[in-house]
C-alpha cells in the first residue's frame, strides 16, 4: 500500500516583477541577476493577498481536479515560513476558506524543504491509517520578508502556492521512499533574526530591518549542492531506482547554478530536470509544489514515471522524495 498523489494544483499572483523592474529599485543590473541566478522574473502577491489566500487557491484547484468534495478531506498540512499569523496556523485558515470541516490541520516549518517534509508526514498518516485523504499545501509570500533594499537577496524570491492531494493506493504507484535531514548548527546562515521570542518586535528591531531575511549566499550554495545531491541519491537507492531509470528530477528552484551542478553530478540531461526558476524565482516551500503541479498540468508526467523531488532550505534542512507517477 502506497501513499499516492492523485491530483495537484498551483497558484501564482498576477503581478510580475522583472529584472528590469529591479534595476529601478536597487543597485543591480538585469544581466547580473540573470547570469548569477537564472531568474528573469518572479510573481509578487498583492498587498491584500496573504499566504492562506494563495494556499487556498492552490488547494481548491487540486480538489476540483480530483473531484474530491471538501468533506472527504480529513487532514490539511501547510508548509510555510511566511504564515498569515504566528498563530493560528495557516493550515487552519486554509481549512476554513475551503470548508474542510472534517479535517484536522497543522503547519510545518522547514523552509524550502517544507513541501517534502509535508509529503513524508502525509505518507505516514496514510500508511498508518490515521488519515484517508490528505491535502498538502505549500504556500509562501516571500515578498513580505524580503528586504527590498538588499540587492543580494531581493532579486531571488517570489510568491506563490502549490498543492497535492494524497490517498492510499494499492496499485504500487505513489511515494516509494523519503529522506529528511537537518543541521541546526548552520541555522544562522539563512535567517529572519527578529519577530520571535528570541528577539520580539520593537522599535529597534524594525529600525535595524531585522524582520527581513538575511543570507550568507556563498556558504549556503556550497552546502545546498552537496546535501541535495545526497538526498537524491539516498531516495533513489532506497526506492531501487537506477540513475538511468529516473524520468524526471524536480529540484528546489533556488538558483540555476545549483540546479545545473546537481544535474551534472547525477548525469542527467536537460529534459530530465524540471526548471521554472526563470519565471517564478525562489518561492521557498512552494517551489517544488508549484513545479510538480505545473509539470502535471503540462502532461509532462506520465503514468509509471520515476520522479525524484529534492530540496534544501533554512535550518538547515534538506530532503528527498522518490515517487512513481
Amino acid at each position: 500500500m502506497k501513499a499516492r498523489i492523485i491530483s495537484t494544483g498551483y497558484y501564482l499572483p498576477e503581478r510580475i516583477l522583472t529584472n528590469k523592474d529591479l534595476e529601478k529599485m536597487v543597485d543591480t543590473t538585469e544581466e547580473w541577476i540573470t547570469q548569477r541566478t537564472g531568474i528573469l522574473e518572479r510573481r509578487i502577491a498583492s498587498e491584500n493577498e496573504a499566504t492562506s489566500d494563495m494556499g487556498s487557491a492552490a488547494g481548491a484547484a487540486a480538489l476540483e481536479k480530483a473531484g474530491v468534495s471538501p468533506g472527504d478531506v480529513d487532514t490539511v498540512i501547510c508548509a510555510t515560513i511566511t504564515p498569515d499569523h504566528l498563530f493560528p496556523s495557516t493550515a487552519c485558515l486554509i481549512q476554513k476558506k475551503l470548508k474542510l470541516s472534517n479535517a484536522f490541520a497543522y503547519d510545518i516549518s522547514a523552509a524550502c524543504s517544507g513541501f517534502l517534509y509535508s509529503l513524508a508526514s502525509a505518507e505516514s498518516l496514510l500508511k498508518s491509517g490515521a488519515a484517508e485523504t490528505v491535502l498538502v499545501v505549500a504556500a509562501e509570500k516571500m515578498s513580505s520578508i524580503t528586504d527590498w533594499k538588499d540587492r543580494s537577496t531581493c532579486v531571488l524570491f517570489g510568491d506563490g502556492a502549490g498543492a497535492a492531494l494524497l490517498k492510499r493506493d494499492d496499485s504500487g504507484r505513489g511515494i516509494l521512499s523519503t529522506y529528511m535531514k537537518s543541521d541546526g548548527n548552520m541555522g544562522d546562515l539563512l535567517i529572519v533574526p527578529a519577530g520571535g521570542s528570541r528577539m520580539p518586535a520593537s522599535e529597534k528591531t524594525v529600525a535595524g530591518r531585522l524582520h527581513y531575511l538575511r543570507m550568507q549566499g556563498n556558504e549556503v550554495f556550497k552546502v545546498a549542492v552537496r546535501n541535495m545531491l545526497e538526498s537524491a541519491q539516498a531516495v533513489a537507492e532506497e526506492a531501487g531506482i537506477h540513475s538511468d531509470e529516473i524520468n524526471l528530477v524536480i529540484p528546489h528552484q533556488a538558483n540555476l547554478r545549483i540546479i545545473d551542478a546537481i544535474a551534472k553530478r547525477l548525469k542527467l540531461g536537460k529534459d530530465q530536470v524540471y526548471v521554472n526558476l526563470d519565471r517564478t524565482g525562489n518561492t521557498s516551500a512552494a517551489s517544488i509544489a508549484i513545479s510538480l503541479a505545473e509539470a502535471d498540468s503540462q502532461s509532462i508526467l506520465k503514468e509509471g514515471d520515476n520522479i525524484i523531488l529534492v530540496s534544501f532550505g533554512a535550518g538547515f534542512t534538506w530532503a528527498g522524495v522518490a515517487l512513481q507517477w
